[in-house]
């Protein structure tokens, strides 16, 4: 895992950047002058991650922690050589890769009676008579006829070996190394061999992971998974080399997916074939995004492959993928755009990244759904808990979860009843929830996060390194791993080396040894650093919602209760931070900011009111809150204040309690620095604010929608406009990505801001009236730029 350094930037580091050709950096020499002394990172303690969830699968967790197996460490994938063969001699050397790659196990793919299997299910048979193209009954190839190719997908086991040595080649020029956790290494091979079905899960970050987790899997000799798809091949000659690789693929015809699934054939066909490939003890790769609402659909037929008796159950396989960099290649529709994709993976100017994949340990998925762990009850629209605050500014304390449907849309899998839809879309949420928190925080995603969220200005390098070996620290400290090893300096040249586009780098006048670094302050080069910092948001996401809380409420302070919030803004650099903040209404912001908060931040088997207190805790942990000594006439330990006994009762109520020393005790905490607020407290907002930001720039740009309009076209208006506004603002180019902006807009639609309509069967986005009214806006932009700290 470690390789020794030979250039004296650190005594071992585990990406072999000294094997690339490395950008000609005027102050790489002064780094080592700099920082004599380093400490080796990661030697003495390494979190483990990818555990089962304790409160959904309690069975499946006590499975692992019974094994004696120990940690297997990691392996690089690239760096085979004659050891991994059953040869020896200098010719083996040579070729090691060809008889590495004929020597792992394929396991077999038969897919003879699959059409027959599938066109006589009960499910096909319905979707075939209610068409009215065959009666109940019968068997027809007609209408089936462009599925066909996708019920016959298998898997070749001669390609499978050439193609997973073309893709070793090709990934060992692309990045320095991808390292697999093997943590879990032997529980998946013996779940593989004797249990259910495994399905492996992933968020789709770019085209290479597809390629990525079958590879994995190849190589350590398990059963290679059949990989659904969502995205559109039209070249006949690569569509049918991706079905011999298990490659499942949208039928020809629709462009998206979201076009196919309106198909009546479309999804009983596909329900149908997932069913027979879990029957025939296949393994599946499904990607799932609760952001897009990718792969919701596809945990549900698994489901139901599963309730109705196909397979007795399924172990599901969370797996994280951590970039360095993430490949920037487009969607390969042809041969030539496919290699056009190889093409600038091989011979990009970028530097090489390394990556970093986690597989979980396995779960039950009848455990989690049928035993009633799953947490699915408590589900309100999202204007029934905010609207009444934001319009009335009056707290109703809705307890719930935030609904959302866009994770399963109706029209996807329309068999399913409404119960089974919303436990399939807290399935969807809980695993995406899982691999995010699987994933290693990567060398790169601790230096943009620092320069984009507490250095935005520049700094000097010996103070970004302090930062960075302090923030290391809080990461490992929160239980997430992390994709490096070695000495400071060297984790440091590394991450810079690669985000050398987007910095700016000059001397320092009074020490031209310690060069100045700032970021970029351009579209792209925000966007990236932007794109590399989100696992720090989803790391930190209790405390930046505590932190936002915070300032909310010093906003009230600054403010003294004036609706101006141009006015809040210019007292809120002068104003003295002594102030006391009462625990009940610091949880109250954080629960409402809980609410606007996008799908994968929070646990979806925590309630959001206990998310809401854990932030305001995370707080007095990390030392920006402390609580305030109240002086009293008796003591707090005084139990017996008052005559008699002290009278239990059951209830429900988590926050209740007899006891009577609790009666009125409001809690109340100050700034641990009430001169200046804590630098930390500035952190912790602005990883927050690239989203609220966008929410705050949509509002004002509600006036510019010539509403209704195509869901697609509205979005990209608002797109247009948060970039205009951020062009117009000079910065703060985190808030006008893509992704942001589809957020952005589930959010005014899941507040009522913007309705959904139905015209010439496309979904049409408008303006709702109570939101076209002055008024009513001003009050939903003040509602969400008070957790705004800029």
């Amino acid at each position: 895992m470690v390789q020794e350094s030979r250039d004296g930037f650190g005594e071992a580091v585990v990406h072999p950047a000294t094997q690339q050709k490395r950008p000609a950096l005027s102050w790489a020499v002064r780094i080592k002058k700099k920082l004599k002394t380093v400490t080796p990172y990661l030697g003495k303690f390494r979190p483990t991650v990818g555990q089962c969830c304790h409160q959904c699968t309690p069975d499946s967790l006590g499975k692992k922690l019974g094994q004696t197996t120990p940690s297997l460490g990691f392996q690089n994938l690239l760096r085979v050589n004659e050891t991994h063969t059953r040869y020896r001699g200098w010719l083996v050397r040579r070729v090691c890769g060809l008889l590495f790659v004929r020597g792992c196990k394929v396991y077999p793919s038969p897919a003879t009676d699959r059409v027959e299997r599938v066109c006589q299910s009960n499910r096909v048979q319905k979707a075939l008579f209610t068409t009215g193209t065959v009666p109940m009954g019968g068997v027809t190839w007609e209408q089936l006829t462009p599925y066909l190719p996708l019920i016959n997908t298998c898997i070749s086991p001669s390609l499978l070996r050439f193609v997973g040595w073309v893709i070793l080649k090709v990934f060992g020029s692309v990045f320095c190394s991808i390292q697999v956790n093997l943590n879990h290494k032997a529980f998946l091979h013996r779940a593989s061999q004797q249990g259910p079905p495994l399905v492996y899960v992933f968020v789709p970050q770019s085209v290479v992971d597809y390629a990525l987790i079958p590879m994995v899997l190849f190589c350590h000799n398990l059963r290679v998974p059949y990989t659904l798809c969502h995205l559109q091949i039209h070249n006949n000659w690569l569509r049918s080399v991706l079905q011999r690789l298990g490659v499942v693929l949208l039928p020809l015809g629709p462009i998206t997916e979201q076009e196919a699934e309106t198909d009546c054939l479309y999804s009983p066909v596909m329900t149908s074939l997932v069913g027979e490939l879990l029957c025939e003890g296949q393994a599946l790769s499904v990607c799932v995004s609760g952001m897009s609402g990718h792969g919701g659909q596809w945990l549900a037929r698994i489901r139901q492959a599963v309730t109705e008796g196909l397979v007795p159950d399924v172990r599901l396989v969370p797996v994280g993928i951590s970039y360095d960099c993430i490949p920037s290649t487009g969607t390969p529709a042809g041969v030539l755009s496919a290699l056009r994709c190889v093409f600038s993976l091989l011979f990009s100017r970028r530097a090489r990244g390394c990556v970093r994949i986690h597989l979980a340990q396995p779960f039950s998925l009848k455990e989690m759904c049928n035993t009633g762990r799953c947490r699915v009850d408590g589900s309100r629209p999202l204007l029934e808990l905010l609207l009444p605050t934001i319009l009335h500014n009056r707290s109703d304390r809705l307890f719930g979860q935030r609904m959302m449907s866009w994770v399963l849309p109706p029209n996807y899998v329309p068999e399913l009843s409404q119960s089974e839809r919303d436990l399939s879309i807290a399935l969807t949420l809980h695993l995406s929830y899982s691999i995010r928190s699987c994933m290693a925080v990567m060398s790169t995603s601790l230096v943009s996060c620092l320069l984009l969220h507490k250095h935005r200005k520049g700094v000097c390098l010996s103070v970004l390194c302090r930062d960075v070996a302090w923030l290391l620290e809080e990461v490992l400290f929160r239980n997430r791993d992390v994709g490096f090893g070695g000495s400071l300096v060297g984790v440091v040249y590394h991450a810079l080396s690669l985000l050398v586009p987007h910095l700016i780098i000059a001397a320092h006048p009074n020490d031209r040894s310690d060069p100045l670094i700032a970021p970029h302050p351009s579209l792209s080069a925000t966007l990236s650093l932007s794109c590399h910092a989100q696992i720090l948001t989803h790391t930190f996401i209790q405390e930046a919602v505590g932190a936002c809380a915070v300032s909310a409420m010093l906003y009230d302070v600054a403010t003294c209760g004036g609706d101006d919030w141009v006015k809040g803004q210019q007292y809120r650099g002068e104003m003295e931070f002594d102030v006391a903040l009462c625990q009940d209404e610091l949880t109250e912001r954080a629960l409402q900011l809980t609410h606007l908060l996008p799908p994968e931040y929070i646990p979806p088997c925590q309630s959001s009111h206990d998310f809401a207190l854990d932030a305001v805790d995370t707080l007095v942990r990390c030392g920006v809150l402390v609580m305030e000594e109240v002086p009293r006439d008796t003591p707090i330990c005084d139990f017996w204040k008052k005559q008699g006994t002290l009278a239990w009762s059951a209830t429900d109520d988590p926050n209740h309690s007899d006891s009577e020393c609790e009666e009125g005790d409001a809690r109340c905490y100050k700034l641990s620095q009430p001169s200046q607020c804590p630098e930390l407290l500035f952190f912790l907002c602005s990883l927050m604010a690239g989203y609220l930001r966008a929410l705050c720039w949509a509002t004002d740009g509600l006036d510019l929608l010539q509403t209704p309009l195509p869901e697609a076209v509205c979005l990209a208006q608002i797109h247009s406009h948060l970039r205009d506004s951020a062009q117009r603002d000079r910065g703060h180019y985190e808030s006008c990505s893509a992704e942001v902006a589809r957020m952005t807009v589930r959010t005014l639609t899941d507040l009522g801001v913007l309705v959904e309509g139905q015209q010439r069967g496309c979904v049409f986005l408008g303006v709702s009236q109570l939101f076209q009214q002055t008024d009513s806006k001003k009050k939903l932009r003040s509602f969400v730029s008070q957790f705004l700290y800029d």
